[in-house]
């Protein structure tokens, strides 16, 4: 039986670890190819223990998101070794614990570049390949602080943001011009991941078990989103676009 992305090619950032690490796992489980890029060469091992794990093709490729060279490399590269590029989890993030007061010019310019500008650039660069393949999915990492007010995640809030609306300008775009590409975004709350496990720690607060029953909202586990980025990635969303996805078991709403 063949796999709900079989035979896509996908490129996966910031996959050595985390949510892309999960979501990498998630699409080459359901055959896709997989090119997981990270500036942490941890990314290598993670490939090749996918690999291995799910039968399917995975390779790792160092990038740093805000370099628009490195992008026209990567792209070029999973083209010419791949054959096209049908997918894109722009998914690599950082964040920096501190209020507005607390933020420096220097940070904030940091975390917009990884978070803002890498996604802006990823989307730039890889339109083009997916408009020669006739069409394809762009999945964008926002977060479920693009809906709530978190001051000690200041200009991580405003980079994530700023995803947000950038995913529904790109979604209109691509469908204007008829590239039959779809942008959509994804809005997580906590999930268990090595970067919630910091900031807790920064913050001193306890390290989250997502098998407390103590608090009725809970943690996510990474699988909670690479299932998200599997249905966003494949044909069974179809008629999904410009959408934004919050997966925080209720807690923005409350």
């Amino acid at each position: 039986m063949a796999g709900r992305v079989e035979g896509k090619v996908a490129i996966v950032t910031g996959g050595s670890k985390g949510l892309g690490k999960a979501d990498a796992e998630a699409l080459a489980r359901e055959g896709a190819t997989v090119v997981i890029t990270d500036i942490d060469e941890a990314g290598e091992a993670v490939a090749e223990t996918v690999a291995v794990a799910t039968g399917a093709t995975v390779v790792f490729k160092h990038q740093d998101v805000t370099s628009e060279q490195r992008w026209q490399e990567i792209v070029a590269e999973v083209e010419r070794e791949f054959g096209g590029i049908d997918v894109l989890v722009n998914n690599a993030g950082i964040v920096i614990v501190a209020t507005p007061e607390q933020t420096t010019l220097e940070d904030f310019r940091l975390q917009n570049a990884v978070m803002n500008e890498g996604v802006f650039l990823g989307c730039k660069t890889v339109i083009p390949a997916m408009r020669k393949r006739g069409g394809g999915s762009i999945v964008n990492m926002s977060s479920v602080a693009s809906h709530l007010g978190y001051p000690v995640f200041f200009a991580y809030t405003a980079a994530k943001g700023a995803v947000r609306a950038m995913t529904k300008s790109l979604a209109v775009s691509c469908q204007m011009n008829g590239d039959n590409i779809r942008v959509n975004s994804v809005h997580p709350g906590a999930i268990e991941t090595p970067m919630v496990h910091a900031v807790n720690k920064e913050l001193g607060m306890p390290v989250p078990d997502p098998e407390s029953k103590d608090d009725p909202i809970g943690i996510g586990r990474p699988e909670d989103v690479a299932n998200m980025i599997v249905y966003l990635a494949s044909d069974e969303s179809r008629f999904v676009n410009g959408a934004e996805f919050v997966i925080d078991n209720a807690l923005s709403i409350q």
